[in-house]
């Protein structure tokens, strides 16, 4: 989304940053080493309407002006331009083109009413799905359905599983059923971490691939997410978990949103609001293609791309199953997510 220049007095006054908070109104940029509270310009609040008709037929002029109601046009993580109002606030007039987008579907507030896009964060380096390896058990289809809505958006994805040591005996083994389904994952490529803020297990290794990223949290109150953090950096845990209070409520979720900087370079942004992450405006026949394990086999059923990999013959995703180059499980819920499209 793009405004002219038309409210800037002064070239000058221009000024590139990173919105790492925003409460209702209000925006908080970061940009060198400072951070500027700004107004949002009412343009970005408008939605300019060209003409449909052929482009060379018609001169590219703007048909009409929408107001922009349903969701906030800033989403954290985006890239801004602002006026400095030279008192220390500033007014964002412009959002860079994002490089990708963590986005949900709105609430339908009302029978007979449309769901809209609401972007959770912008410019998004990894998703980080976190389970406890017990207390709570892992609901692994819903980690199913994280990684497929990563996949869509083109994200990668990093799984976390703390409280290791709830599964690990006094020899150091760890649980034989966790470690199967940890060797599901990685089989079909997807990067494992097993932490536990007690013992200290993989806290390093995360700290690595967290450093230089921005990275979005998932998953549910009480797996851990509150010390892991705690245990990466001192009293991180205890600021999230603040913001998450409020988002957690879910209505609140876009309006109550806060990225944290990280000490050792890099920051998390924590999303327990987001009840509807899932798959958004993606067609039931293409979500094979989100399961990476069945990505090689589409196109190559009996009925090709029509297939639909529920009952039809010839179904190399079906077959694929049953010679055991996909899981069962991961199948199961792959229907699911069929039906729930």
């Amino acid at each position: 989304m793009h405004t002219g220049n038309s409210e800037t007095p002064d070239a000058n006054t221009q000024n590139f940053g990173v919105v790492y908070k925003k409460t209702i109104g209000n925006y908080y940029v970061h940009t060198d080493g400072k951070v500027i509270p700004c107004a949002l310009s009412n343009r970005l609040r408008k939605q300019l309407i060209y003409p449909t008709a052929d482009p060379h037929s018609l001169r590219p002029v703007v048909q009409a002006v929408r107001e922009i109601e349903h969701v906030d046009p800033v989403a954290i993580g985006d890239q801004v331009r602002y006026i400095d109002a030279q008192d220390g606030s500033g007014l964002l007039v412009e959002i860079l083109p994002r490089r990708n987008r963590l986005a949900r579907k709105t609430a339908v507030p009302m029978p007979g009413a449309h769901s809209f896009e609401q972007v959770i964060v912008a410019n998004v380096d990894q998703v980080v799905p976190v389970f406890a390896a017990a207390n709570p058990a892992p609901k692994w289809n819903m980690l199913d359905r994280y990684l497929a809505a990563s996949e869509s958006l083109d994200l990668a994805t990093l799984i976390v599983i703390t409280k290791l040591d709830l599964v690990t005996d006094a020899q150091g083994r760890v649980d034989a059923d966790l470690l199967e389904m940890v060797a599901e994952y990685q089989r079909i490529g997807y990067p494992v971490l097993l932490t536990s803020s007690v013992t200290g297990a993989g806290i390093a290794e995360l700290r690595q691939v967290l450093q230089g990223r921005t990275s979005v949290l998932v998953g549910k109150s009480g797996v851990g997410k509150t010390a892991l953090l705690n245990k990466l950096q001192p009293g991180l845990g205890l600021r999230v978990n603040e913001v998450s209070q409020v988002t957690g409520k879910g209505r609140h979720t876009t309006t109550h949103l806060e990225m944290f900087p990280l000490d050792f370079g890099g920051a998390i942004v924590d999303t327990p609001g987001v009840r509807e992450f899932g798959l958004w405006n993606v067609n039931e026949d293409d979500l094979a293609l989100f399961f990476r394990e069945m990505r090689p086999y589409v196109g190559k059923c009996k009925f090709g791309l029509d297939c639909q990999h529920v009952d039809e013959p010839g179904c190399a995703i079906r077959k694929a199953v049953t010679a055991g180059g996909i899981s069962p499980r991961r199948y199961q819920n792959f229907l699911k997510l069929k039906d729930e499209g």
